[in-house]
């Protein structure tokens, strides 16, 4: 379980451009729990996001992962547990690297650094089946630079690679953002696979509001830094399409 507790983030406090992103923020994330976030720009959605990371630290408040504080844990240390998707593929993957070359630097990513991580057969022939369950073919093209790839295989791979290993929390940034409709179903779909497989917490933010009706177990309406709807169970499932952009522009 993920929580945060008391948690308030100001961006340029006391200046003219002061940016009030979370107000005291109380939130309970359930081990294999997929919440998806929406809200306007602005709402709090990316910060919040970027708190769970690491890459930003609360003004106050804590965050807790069980029984461990992880409020002031940089980025680099939650890499063991936690994958991030990218709205952009390029983010995810080296571009100049091989799809095999990118996975090593994931499991470099979650074990002690040796040279030998990710140069043995073995490591290979796992990194084939788990590419051939995309069913791209690309299994057979891992010594293919990854920017030779379309962003929808790059997207793909990019979630395997965020949830290779020890993965506890994924976290995803609009992550079909960049991609036509076609890859954009492919990638949602894999997600929900991934999560439901290996009982991941996730949490996704996107405008896309078809993909809350679609997808997850929890809507968390954001709105000038604060959650004002917090959707689940049948609740969730009675919504319509019409119904959430109603809470959406209230």
């Amino acid at each position: 379980m993920i929580r945060l507790s008391g948690i308030r983030k100001t961006f340029n406090p006391g200046e003219a451009s002061e940016v009030r992103a979370l107000l005291p923020l109380d939130l309970e994330l359930r081990q294999g729990e997929f919440v998806i976030v929406i809200g306007a720009n602005g709402s709090g959605k990316s910060t919040l996001l970027n708190l769970l990371a690491g890459s930003e630290r609360p003004d106050a408040g804590t965050i807790r992962l069980d029984d461990t504080d992880i409020t002031s844990l940089p980025d680099y240390r939650r890499s063991k547990f936690l994958g991030r998707v990218f709205q952009h593929p390029h983010a995810g993957t080296a571009p100049d690297l091989s799809i095999l070359e990118n996975f090593r630097l994931a499991a470099l990513r979650t074990k002690t650094k040796t040279l030998r991580i990710g140069l043995q057969q073995d490591f290979r022939n796992t990194v084939y089946e788990l590419v051939a369950t995309l069913q791209m073919g690309l299994e057979h093209k891992l010594d293919q630079p990854m920017g030779k790839l379309s962003g929808g295989q790059r997207q793909a791979l990019t979630l395997l690679m965020s949830t290779f290993d020890s993965c506890r929390l994924l976290l995803m940034d609009e992550p079909t953002a960049a991609l036509d409709p076609r890859s954009a179903t492919t990638v949602m779909r894999l997600a929900e696979k991934i999560i439901r497989q290996q009982q991941l917490t996730a949490v996704l933010i996107t405008h896309q509001l078809k993909d809350c009706l679609l997808y997850g177990d929890r809507i968390l309406l954001m709105r000038e830094g604060l959650v004002v709807e917090d959707i689940s169970g049948e609740a969730k499932k009675q919504l319509n399409l019409q119904d959430l952009y109603a809470r959406f522009a209230d």
